[in-house]
């Protein structure tokens, strides 16, 4: 049952003339503004500690294309959220949250322009690379947008949510809350500040928003514990000094020549480009429905078409990370974020981004202050995932999160061997495996983690409703993308792990043949073993 469905329209309030701004809206301006103002200070580290990205090209060309893509993408959200408000007559819808795909920054980082930048010695030539490989991302979401609503109407919510659960619990949840605990005295004390009036519905002083109390005591913490020599957060007035240096104001400019120069590392991207583009599209089917499943229904081809769109206007404009429709849609609704907080953060980000002013946040708020926000909007969607579909599906949303899982752990492997220079291949698999670390079982399954997840929660659910021909046919969709590597693989190919693809046939002929024995088994006929029952005596 769709959203629409679920909430009659009024016909007296049709037509009516939404508000745009609510008092909610200054909590979810201040719960999604701090996680997208983490999101762009994790971005601008990575371009200048990371990718060793000039100075000129990182606040003069990248940073304000990302404000004019992130700026077009929620204001056009926010639109959305007026013509559903409007058509609906409610008053209750709450706009789409977006920004910067977190998995494709690093992703686009580390396997794009990192490796391009450090084999030919020029970072811009990185940057050139990443932004072809955001080029032909963004014509798969907008080819994808046709194809996804079919997709939505076939998988189970269950498994739908059930990967989007596993990608907050394991790549939201997770790193927020090891901060808030390498720096207790400044994460808890923040996380109760949040968790009181975000789940606890306590209402502070003067209305004044759980985040941006959060953020104020974390800073008075984080500055006033420099007084006793203690430190915590890392705060230091030679950090704020040198963030001066990066103010000016910078208006984005056409990179087509940069684009163009792009071309030459194409074969490298496109290993990378298709799968992550796949990705993009499954994961903005869970978002969006993950705001159907909060009560708010917007058209998946419209929104997919957006992402990829804003996206090339981006990237032509100078900025190589793609555009999301964002996990976390029932969080800000739930904050009492309605159409306004989407438009407000796209200015938000355009005042950030084009005059230089990043650098300086970065210096003056300490992250584990903002990371219990990050860690409640995990919490919101892994718990969504089981509140929003039937008990008995439990165990399929279980076991569609569990990939991403596996993908997690073998991230933190991966980043951890190769900070002591070496490698699981040179350590050897079977010296992990003595001591309980099945390494090849976490790249194997990890491989592919949302497609993974999406097609085992979808069997699972179908397994329990006993749909065994539908269970089939998941299987065997799992055993063809297995075998072109856009499931349990690194990369696309063919025969990219074939024991696996082959496994799924496997179980794709054990379910069809159960689908046999069970619809004999339940037919008339065989209800009557005795066959037919003479007629009683009259």
């Amino acid at each position: 049952m769709s959203a629409t469905e679920m909430t009659p329209i009024s016909p007296a309030r049709t037509g009516m003339r939404p508000t745009l701004w609510t008092r909610g809206d200054w909590n979810a301006l201040f719960g999604f503004g701090t996680n997208i103002l983490v999101n762009m200070l994790v971005l601008t580290g990575l371009l200048q500690f990371v990718l060793k990205m000039p100075p000129e090209i990182v606040f003069g060309r990248i940073l304000p294309a990302v404000g004019l893509m992130m700026f077009l993408s929620t204001v056009y959200y926010a639109f959305l959220g007026y013509q559903l408000a409007k058509k609906t007559g409610r008053d209750d819808v709450c706009a789409l949250p977006s920004g910067i795909s977190v998995p494709h920054m690093f992703v686009v980082t580390f396997v794009i322009m990192l490796p391009i930048g450090a084999a030919t010695g020029d970072p811009v030539q990185g940057w050139e690379a990443g932004l072809v490989w955001v080029f032909f991302q963004s014509f798969i979401l907008m080819i994808g947008g046709f194809v996804a609503p079919y997709i939505r109407r076939i998988t189970p919510r269950a498994a739908l949510l059930g990967t989007l659960a596993g990608v907050s619990i394991a790549f939201i949840s997770m790193r927020p809350a090891f901060e808030i605990f390498a720096t207790p005295v400044i994460g808890l004390t923040c996380f109760a500040i949040i968790m009181v009036s975000w789940f606890g519905g306590v209402k502070y002083p003067r209305g004044i928003p759980a985040g941006l109390i959060a953020i104020a005591v974390g800073m008075i913490i984080a500055w006033g514990s420099n007084l006793f020599g203690l430190n915590y957060g890392g705060m230091s007035l030679d950090n704020v000094g040198a963030a001066f240096t990066t103010f000016g104001f910078s208006v984005p400019l056409p990179a087509f020549d940069h684009v163009f120069h792009g071309f030459d590392y194409l074969g490298i991207i496109l290993v990378t480009a298709i799968p992550f583009g796949i990705y993009d599209l499954v994961e903005a089917m869970d978002n969006v429905e993950s705001a159907e499943a909060a009560g708010d229904h917007y058209p998946t081809t419209r929104v997919l078409t957006a992402d990829g769109v804003v996206s090339l206007i981006g990237c032509l404009m100078g900025n190589p990370f793609i555009n999301a429709v964002y996990i976390g849609h029932p969080g800000w609704k739930s904050m009492g974020g309605r159409i306004g907080y989407s438009a407000a953060t796209g200015l938000m980000v355009i005042v950030l981004s084009w005059f230089g002013i990043i650098a300086l946040l970065l210096a003056l708020i300490p992250v584990v202050a903002i990371s219990p926000i990050l860690l409640y909007i995990g919490m919101l969607i892994g718990a969504q995932a089981f509140q929003t579909t039937p008990s008995k599906h439990a165990p399929a949303v279980v076991l569609a999160l569990t990939p991403h899982l596996a993908a997690w752990a073998k991230l933190l492997i991966d980043n951890s061997l190769a900070v002591a220079g070496t490698s699981a291949a040179a350590l050897g698999l079977e010296k992990l495996g003595a001591v309980g670390v099945l390494y090849h079982g976490l790249e194997v399954m990890g491989g592919g983690a949302i497609l993974v997840g999406l097609v085992l929660g979808a069997i699972g659910v179908f397994v329990v409703e006993r749909q065994f021909v539908n269970a089939a046919a998941f299987a065997l969709a799992g055993a063809v993308l297995t075998f072109f590597g856009f499931m349990h693989g690194e990369s696309v190919g063919i025969g990219v792990t074939p024991t696996v693809a082959f496994a799924y046939l496997l179980v794709a002929g054990f379910l069809f043949g159960c689908a046999k024995y069970t619809a004999r088994e339940e037919s008339p006929a065989a209800a009557s073993a005795d066959g037919p029952q003479p007629a009683p005596a009259e």
